[in-house]
């Protein structure tokens, strides 16, 4: 009935998030080493990559290990010893978008499936046609791309892998070709670097010829504008027409987001994929979006998807979430009658919060009568994350305790 089923690829910033994204129901997951990719942030040593990849394999899901920097002169020498960790972890694939790094991994492996990064810009039907012929296996279409011009490159190239964006950050710039870092914090988003200045807030100002420092504000309120603040891409209400075209891959952004993040994206996008190859006609997408909306977001947009986005897909006012939840933590450890949360979010007496299972949608609701700081018989009424990596202990039906594994992650709705 299918042209194929679509992957969907989840981001692993860190070994915690790789396993997270597994365990939630992610097919595969991308994750880079700090110096040849744009992860900069990324917590990922050689060992607990080697690690990820055994861990994500033994479970029959992918791992892909990026290397889509912009290659710089001082980059150059770093490539051979990139050979040997893709050697050493043995990954399904390599994300490249520098044509110069594409020709060297593929002339040394050859058998290695390599994927054109979004920060290659393939916008056409030709330019997938080309990276095909070089021997590329998959294509990530830039973010600017419409469905309409989906439609055609999947029509025109059947014999090459695409993969599209669904959910995430968008970037002011063209898919992530941006100097407003480098100008403004000397940090280069095309290094990994990137100081998010698209967030911030901006004030204008005009100064006449014949007024030299006289300046005049050009502004929306007293406040300034965020002028550059896109709302977040949430391709949710489309996925049933992304789905029946049949595209490959189905990629979730999000290199240094949380635990939390790369859980709820997952499950709620895994059940929504599932869902529609199981009764398409019934599909329908509210219920996803309801539970996409808990996440912290800037407001969501389609995108490109229907053409050149108009001015609903920025927000001028702010940049703060629009969800009225928040990441409380995960469990780092499950017994047969307690578990052990986390802590990401100060919790109080009587809080009542809600579990996200990797084994069922409806969320496992709990109120904290009591609050046992974890490793200690102390009872407290409060508790905040602090920077040790404060946790607490809660008790759970033994009947219940399979529910919440390691790696479950837990929300609370702020009053």
């Amino acid at each position: 009935m299918f042209r194929n089923k679509s992957e969907l690829l989840v981001p692993a910033g860190s070994l915690s998030r790789l396993k997270t994204a597994v365990l939630y129901g992610a097919d595969a997951v991308y994750s880079g080493t700090p110096d040849l990719s744009l992860r900069l942030k990324s917590s990922f040593p050689l060992e607990q990559l080697q690690e990820g990849a055994e861990f994500v394999h033994n479970a029959g899901k992918k791992l892909y290990l990026t290397l889509n920097l912009f290659s710089h002169n001082k980059d150059i020498d770093k490539l051979t010893s990139f050979i040997n960790t893709i050697k050493e972890i043995n990954p399904d694939g390599v994300i490249i978008s520098d044509p110069g790094i594409f020709q060297f991994v593929h002339e040394r492996l050859p058998k290695l499936p390599i994927h054109i990064s979004t920060q290659a810009n393939v916008c056409s039907w030709l330019t997938v046609d080309f990276w095909k012929k070089m021997g590329a296996s998959l294509c990530v279409l830039g973010r600017e791309v419409s469905f309409a011009e989906i439609t055609e490159i999947r029509g025109k190239c059947p014999d090459i892998k695409l993969e599209m964006f669904i959910h995430g950050a968008m970037c002011i710039s063209y898919s992530g070709r941006c100097l407003i870092s480098s100008f403004m914090a000397s940090r280069s988003a095309n290094q990994g670097a990137c100081a998010h200045s698209c967030r911030w807030k901006y004030k204008m100002y005009l100064e006449e010829e014949e007024r030299p420092n006289q300046y005049y504000g050009i502004e929306e309120d007293e406040k300034g504008t965020y002028f550059f603040n896109s709302k977040d891409l949430c391709l949710m209400p489309k996925l049933n027409e992304i789905l029946a075209l049949g595209i490959d891959s189905l990629k979730i952004e999000g290199r240094n987001k949380t635990e939390y993040y790369v859980a709820q994206t997952a499950r709620v996008y895994r059940k929504a994929i599932d869902d529609y190859y199981a009764a398409p006609d019934k599909w329908n997408a509210d219920i996803y979006i309801k539970e996409l909306n808990t996440l912290q977001n800037r407001g969501y947009t389609l995108g490109f998807f229907n053409g050149i986005p108009d001015e609903k897909a920025q927000d001028y006012n702010d940049t703060s979430s629009k969800s009225d939840y928040r990441n409380c933590g995960f469990v780092r450890e499950a017994g047969e009658d307690y578990i052990i949360l986390e802590l990401r979010h100060k919790l109080s007496k009587d809080d009542e919060i809600e579990f996200l299972s990797p084994y069922r949608f409806e969320p496992y609701k709990m109120k904290l009568s009591s609050m046992q700081i974890a490793g200690s018989k102390k009872i407290v009424d409060t508790l905040s994350p602090g920077v040790l990596n404060q946790a607490v202990k809660l008790p759970v039906e033994k009947t219940d305790v399979n529910l919440l594994p390691k790696y479950t992650v837990a929300r609370m709705k702020i009053k």
